[in-house]
This record gives structure tokens, C-alpha cells and sequence, in this order.
């Protein structure tokens, strides 16, 4: 499984699976980590592991279709065959979900179809909701409305602060994505023999 990491931000999703490749638990090949922001921390953590880290800005491009267009570009210049969303910010646009059909996949902080956007941990905190959880997809034209791949549930406990809850829902993401990125390797792998 040959696969590209697009993030926005500080990239905790990305050091876990990182560190799952490097154990071997996962059989992916990262070609390179993106990030739409220069000054995201998880390009840092792509270099302190040898991965090359790439970023462009969609605002030095006159429209989405043109930025992405230059992502796909890169991707195929990678022979990239998978994309992983480990807390990339940026909904995603034809160009690459043509490209890229039921082979990108994302990460949430809920238990879609609740509490999807930007702001999944907050507002099932702010719903006194008591559970929520991590969901991980595959992405389509919609927001956080893909097919679901897995979802595992945690309870809001009334001890909770947002922090305890934020922290919570990482440490599930951590876990789990690194499992379901395994299993989608090792059934690649099969279908590729």
C-alpha cells in the first residue's frame, strides 16, 4: 500500500501511524506527508523520520480545482495509490475524488453522522451527549458523509472537561486508525496476489 498523508496541523495521527509502519504492523509505504500549511508541525515530524515533507498553500492558486490539480500531479508523480487524511482541513474536490475513488480515507472525532465538521469533540461536549467517539471513513462529495469503515464509541463520563474529553477521543484515534489502516493493507495485499 503505497500512500501520501495529507495534515493541517501538529500530525499526532501521523506519529501513530508512523510508528505502527515502522513496527511493521502496517504494510505502507509512505511517499510523503503534505500539508496545505507551511508552518504545520507535522512537516517537522515527517523530516525527524525521513519522509519528505511537502507543502503547498491553496491560496497561491487562483481556484480549488487549479490547487488540487497540483496535488494530483504530485500524488501521480509519487505513484501514490492511497490517500490518507490524518487531520487534513480541507474538504476534498472532484479533481481527486475522481482520481481516487473509495481510496481516501479520514478520520473523525464523532460517531458520524453526528457532529460532523470541524468541531465534532466540542459539540458533543456542549450536547451533554453521552457518548461519542471516533469514526473513520471513506471520504465523497460531502462533508464527513462517506461510507463508514469503523466506528468505536467512548462515554462522556459528567467528570469530563472538553480537555479530558479531546484527550479521550486522540488516544481512541490513535488506536485505531493505525488497525484499520493494517487491515486495509493486508487486504490489499491479498487482492493484489
Amino acid at each position: 500500500m503505497r500512500a501520501a498523508i495529507l495534515a493541517s496541523g501538529n500530525g499526532s495521527n501521523f506519529e501513530a501511524i508512523i510508528t505502527a509502519v515502522k513496527r511493521r504492523e502496517i504494510e505502507m509505504d509512505i511517499a510523503f506527508v503534505f500539508s496545505d500549511k507551511p508552518d504545520a508541525f507535522v512537516l517537522e515530524r515527517a523530516k525527524n523520520h525521513g519522509i519528505e515533507a511537502i507543502h503547498f498553500s491553496p491560496k497561491n492558486f487562483s481556484s480549488k480545482g487549479i490547487y488540487e490539480a497540483e496535488l494530483l500531479h504530485l500524488l501521480e508523480e509519487y505513484q501514490v495509490e492511497w490517500i490518507i487524511l490524518a487531520g487534513y482541513m480541507r474538504i476534498i474536490g472532484p479533481c481527486l475524488l475522481e482520481a481516487y475513488p473509495q481510496r481516501i480515507i479520514n478520520i473523525h472525532p464523532s460517531l458520524l453522522p453526528k457532529y460532523p465538521g470541524l468541531h465534532g469533540i466540542k459539540e458533543a461536549f456542549e450536547a451533554k451527549a453521552e457518548q461519542t467517539g471516533v469514526t473513520i471513513h471513506y471520504i465523497d462529495a460531502g462533508v464527513d458523509t462517506g461510507p463508514i469503515i469503523v466506528q468505536e464509541a467512548l462515554d462522556i463520563l459528567q467528570t469530563d472537561t472538553l480537555e479530558s474529553l479531546e484527550e479521550k477521543i486522540h488516544q481512541l484515534e490513535h488506536q485505531l486508525y493505525p488497525k484499520v489502516l493494517a487491515e486495509i493493507a493486508n487486504k490489499q495485499k491479498g487482492a493484489v496476489k
